[in-house]
């Protein structure tokens, strides 16, 4: 036979029966402080803009990814580069915007770049 939580407590003492409905007393009033919280702390912030307010494309249409090689920034002496060190666009455009590939024959960044096995 199956019982509850209820009647565990209400069989074994009317002191149980209290703690377990004191239990969910507290738990309900949890709850409702929480949604109550969540209400103000809404109410505090700004309104959702209206459709009409919503950005829109630019007449030129949508942007799209440009891809471009930038040559590498050199580095002046032997002083460490911070990032409000260095130039906003970084490097300037290079000449050759060709892809950088992996040379044939090397591993990439795993191994020694040897032929495999044990």
């Amino acid at each position: 036979m199956n019982l509850t939580a209820y009647e565990v407590a209400a069989a074994g003492s009317a002191a149980g029966f209290v703690a377990v409905l004191l239990g969910g007393v507290v738990v309900t009033a949890v709850l409702i402080w929480a949604v109550l919280l969540g209400i103000k702390v809404r109410k505090r912030e700004p309104r959702r803009p209206r459709p009409d307010e919503q950005p829109t494309l630019p007449a030129s249409g949508a942007v799209h990814e440009t891809r471009e090689q930038r040559t590498p920034q050199e580095v002046a002496g032997d002083e460490r580069l911070t990032p409000h060190t260095l130039r906003p666009s970084g490097g300037t455009r290079s000449g050759d915007q060709r892809r950088p590939r992996w040379d044939s024959g090397s591993s990439g960044s795993f191994g020694s770049g040897g032929p495999g096995g044990a």
